[in-house]
């Protein structure tokens, strides 16, 4: 008997604000999506949230609205495009930026439902390194880290990546540069990174590519749409799909870690198979 194929869970962070990164989680899932792979898009910035700002949809149902017991996952899922739904958040909801370890479980068991029917699931965390940030990060395969070309943006991810390796024993980090002005901008963000991080801690760091900075990603966001869907000729979204075919290049993992994790119960249960 073959075992469940694994669900790639993407965690998409950076430490700070302002560096892009539900950008990068809405456009990076709709370029997966236009592969043909089944995305799921989690907005994870529970108390402030913006994925649906961005795609302008009024999602009638959001995350708050589950964990009340209100109603499922699965009746929380807004479809966008065909093989993109997203699952809100809430916005301006203090407690919802401070569940309970209870809570966060309940919320990354609830997408056990979901796992037969999606390929990908990327996760659009909050700015910062709160609690709720790092358990995000912990519950994903893969850990996304964007930058851009602002001192503060390096800091704030080597203090992420210091945190994560240190509490949660994360090793592996993939590192995207944002809003570069050339391909060399996005490689000197890197290294500056990779200097700090190969000095103090012992982590390995993958260079993913940069996405340029273009006009045309502002002009987006004005109108609520998504660069990829709206100037899909754009050099950003050229750049998105570049990413697209790298990630569905990575290796998926097929066994648990020990940390709290989506989709742990389909990895314990094809780490148990022999076939």
């Amino acid at each position: 008997m073959m075992s469940p194929a694994a669900v790639r869970v993407i965690a998409v962070t950076g430490g700070k604000g302002g560096v892009g990164k539900t950008n990068v989680s809405v456009n990076l899932s709709l370029s997966l999506a236009a592969m043909g792979q089944r995305v799921v898009l989690m907005d994870a910035d529970l108390g402030l949230a913006n994925v649906d700002v961005m795609l302008g949809i009024r999602p009638q149902r959001n995350i708050a609205d589950m964990l009340a017991g209100d109603c499922t996952l699965r009746q929380v899922l807004v479809p966008v495009k065909p093989g993109l739904q997203i699952v809100p958040a809430s916005s301006g909801t203090q407690e919802m930026t401070q569940l309970s370890p209870h809570q966060h479980a309940e919320l990354v068991h609830a997408f056990a439902d979901i796992q037969d029917e999606l390929d990908v699931l990327v996760v659009d965390t909050a700015a910062g390194i709160s609690e709720s940030v790092l358990s995000f990060v912990r519950a994903a395969q893969e850990v996304l880290v964007v930058v851009c070309d602002e001192p503060t943006s390096i800091t704030d991810a080597y203090a992420l990546i210091k945190l994560l390796n240190r509490d949660s024993r994360i090793s592996r980090f993939r590192v995207l540069a944002n809003m570069v002005r050339s391909d060399q901008e996005g490689r000197n963000m890197y290294n500056k990174l990779v200097t700090v991080t190969d000095r103090f801690l012992d982590v390995a760091l993958q260079y993913v590519g940069s996405i340029p900075y273009d006009e045309s990603v502002r002009k987006a966001v004005q109108m609520q749409r998504a660069v990829f869907e709206k100037f899909p000729n754009s050099k950003a979204s050229q750049a998105y799909r570049q990413l697209a075919n790298k990630v569905t290049s990575w290796p998926v993992q097929a066994t648990p870690r020990g940390h709290l994790e989506f989709f742990v119960e389909r990895l314990v249960r094809g780490a148990g198979r022999k076939d």
